[in-house]
């Protein structure tokens, strides 16, 4: 069955409908872009990191064999088991084996990304393994049977009230709470005694460090060392692309990761992890799950260097206003649009076409994605494999047609004025001209840069041959 593309413009229209969530969403998402300006202002060095972020990833990508068995190397010798994980379906599959083997029904995660990739809960749970998310947002979204809206702050699109309701309905709680921190506290009642009896835990990793075989894991509320350290089994599920090769590397990426993000000097909790407690076992799993392909991609290969900030999508006008769940993916906003094509291009074949081009995803981006002209080549595969809506595809066509005849082009201009005075507006406005479902159509200016240049430049010049 051919899959259907994800209907980015519908769902962006009914978040913004509902104007209360709107205006907060895109209201906290520029605050946090502007707090992330501030600490770039404090840094005289901010564009000198950036610069050497970017190359020691480039670095690594190009070299990314090399590193992956240094890893492996080292963190085999501080006592790691590490595991290889062609897709989605094999991470689980190996989490699965790994929880059946030491008899464990209940796990406690962190964050991670790449669990939501794989579909890890999905698959476990009918497997009779209980999996709860330790992170307040990521909780918050698991109770709500949504995905993450986004990477940092996976939960930014609810209110107060919203959280008070989810709460109520699963812990019991007041439903007219309407103090965060009151909420916050709930959730830590209601976690601890999980933590506290879980069988195994399970982490994310922002990054992998060859040098020393161990990885970091870089949080604000410390559920990732809970999760790691409380019960006897800790599993750490980390793409491949996101090694540095040396420890000396963290000093760039640490004071770049958190002021991209949040706009805080540094994230709460910084930990690193180069192997099992006494006791204890320790499991890494590196996912691929089509990065070795990404890496094949000349034009998208670069979307790897990504350091999963958010600051992109702070930035981005349409995701600030249309909300992380109107892209219906794991990864959405900017960096989403560049790297959900790459799992299935049919399906997230609109996605690319949910940005204005204005280039501030690039200019925020601490690993500098060329994220803009990113999604400008994608737009451009896509239309080559014929994966543009029938609509777009011919409204293309025809403007090509138009703009590549430049007396058409003018007649067009010239007509536009009397078109829009005398045609009934269902001749304007109609399923062909989605651009007016919200908008008036502009009226053309009185005189064009071409009637404009012919009468006070060509006529001018032409006298003066003649003279």
């Amino acid at each position: 069955m051919k899959v259907k593309p994800v209907n980015h413009a519908l769902a962006a229209e009914k978040f913004i409908e509902d104007v209360a969530h709107e205006s907060f969403h895109d209201e906290r998402l520029w605050d946090l872009r502007q707090k992330r300006d501030e600490q770039m202002h404090i840094l005289p060095e901010w564009q000198e990191l950036r610069t050497r972020a970017s190359q020691i990833k480039e670095h690594t990508l190009a070299n990314l064999p090399e590193y992956l068995e240094q890893f492996e190397a080292n963190a085999k010798k501080n006592g790691i088991h590490v595991h290889w994980a062609a897709d989605g379906a094999e991470h689980n599959r190996i989490v699965g084996e790994i929880l059946e083997k030491h008899g464990a029904k209940s796990l406690i995660k962190s964050k991670s990304m790449v669990t939501e990739e794989c579909q890890m809960r999905e698959y476990l749970e009918p497997r009779g393994v209980t999996v709860t998310e330790t992170d307040l947002g990521e909780r918050i979204q698991q109770l709500d049977n949504q995905m993450p809206s986004h990477i940092v702050v996976p939960a930014v699109h609810k209110l107060i009230p919203d959280v008070a309701k989810i709460f109520a309905e699963h812990y019991h709680t007041d439903p007219n709470d309407n103090s965060a921190q009151s909420l916050a506290w709930q959730q830590r009642l209601a976690a601890r005694p999980v933590i506290l009896s879980a069988d195994a835990g399970m982490t994310g990793g922002n990054f992998v460090v060859a040098e020393t075989g161990s990885f970091v894991v870089c949080t604000n509320e410390g559920n990732a060392d809970l999760s790691a350290t409380v019960p006897g089994l800790h599993i750490a599920t980390i793409g491949i692309e996101r090694l540095v090769p040396r420890m000396a590397d963290m000093g760039v990426f640490i004071r770049l990761l958190s002021r991209s993000a949040l706009g805080s000097p540094i994230t709460q909790y910084t930990t690193h992890f180069r192997g099992p407690q006494k006791g204890s076992e320790m499991h890494v799993v590196l996912v691929d799950n089509g990065r070795s392909h990404r890496l094949g991609m000349q034009d998208f290969w670069t979307s790897l260097k990504c350091i999963r900030c958010g600051a992109c999508m702070n930035t981005c006008p349409v995701y600030r206003r249309s909300g992380g769940l109107s892209y219906g993916a794991v990864y959405s906003g900017p960096i989403g649009a560049i790297i959900d094509p790459t799992f299935n291009e049919r399906k997230y074949s609109t996605l690319p076409f949910a940005s204005t081009m204005n280039g501030s995803c690039t200019n925020v981006c601490p690993v500098k994605i060329n994220i803009h002209e990113q999604l400008y080549k994608w737009r451009r595969v896509l239309a080559e494999h014929h994966e543009l809506p029938f609509v777009k595809r011919e409204i293309m066509h025809m403007a090509g047609k138009l703009m590549g005849q430049p007396k058409l082009y003018r007649a067009a201009i010239n007509g536009t004025e009397v078109a829009l005075s005398t045609m009934p507006r269902f001749v304007l406005y109609n399923w062909l001209n989605p651009w007016g479902k919200h908008r008036e159509l502009p009226h053309p200016v009185k005189t064009t840069f071409n009637s404009w240049y012919k009468k006070n430049r060509l006529n001018i010049q032409k006298e003066r041959e003649k003279a």
